[in-house]
This record gives structure tokens, C-alpha cells and sequence, in this order.
């Protein structure tokens, strides 16, 4: 089984992306306000999978998953962010080095569901 954390501060979105994985068939998610309490989720969750936005009150999501990274550093981890632009040199180092996976938002349900898709094939 497969476990999603959503780290975002629009609590909106973060249920209507709860609702889309849920969609397809993934039950196990759990939702996080910020980077600090996705953190806090992240120790004892034990998430297969992170979709995190990256500007975010308390701390960002880059920082987040640094201090996951020391515990699981080969966390999949999926960048959620309305400016990609302003965070590019970032987020190429990031799919570079990790593998992580960028959703520009808005994305959509289809985007979303080709990574979780990819993503369990990794697994197999």
C-alpha cells in the first residue's frame, strides 16, 4: 500500500489533491498546514511519497524535505509551486540529484496521476 503526505497551506487544495489521489485509488494520505507539521507527519507516517508546495509559512518546503532527507534520503518527493521560474536553479538540482518531480500549479488530475503512476512502477 501506498502512503501520500501533502504538505500545503491552502488547506482547499490540499483536500482537493487528497481527493484526486484518493481518486485513484490510493486511501492511505495524510495532509500537512505547513512545512514544520509535514515534518512532524513525516516521523511517524512514514510517507512512501511527499507533494509539497514550496513557499509555505513556519518552513518552506525545500527545508522540509532536507530534514526528512536525513532520514530517509531517498524520499520521493513531487514540488508543487505556481513559479517554477523563481525557483529554477533549486528545483533542477533537485531533479538532478533526488529524481524529484515538479507540478507547476495549476496542474492537472491527469499530470498528477502520471507521477503517482510512475512512481509505483519505480516501486516494482
Amino acid at each position: 500500500m501506498m502512503k501520500v503526505l501533502i504538505v500545503e497551506d491552502d488547506e482547499e487544495l490540499a483536500g482537493l489533491i487528497k481527493k484526486m489521489i484518493e481518486r485513484i485509488g490510493i486511501y492511505c494520505v495524510k495532509t500537512a498546514a505547513n512545512g514544520k507539521e509535514g515534518f512532524e507527519i513525516f516521523l511517524y507516517f512514514k510517507p512512501d511519497i511527499i507533494l509539497t508546495d514550496i513557499q509555505m509559512p513556519v518552513k518552506n518546503g525545500f527545508e522540509m524535505i532536507t530534514d526528512i532527507r536525513n532520514h530517509d534520503p531517498g524520499i520521493k518527493t513531487i514540488y508543487m509551486t505556481g513559479d517554477m521560474s523563481q525557483f529554477q536553479t533549486r528545483l533542477e538540482e533537485e531533479k538532478t540529484k533526488y529524481k524529484a518531480s515538479l507540478l507547476s500549479k495549476p496542474f492537472s488530475y491527469a499530470r498528477l496521476t502520471e507521477l503517482l503512476h510512475e512512481y509505483r512502477k519505480e516501486r516494482r
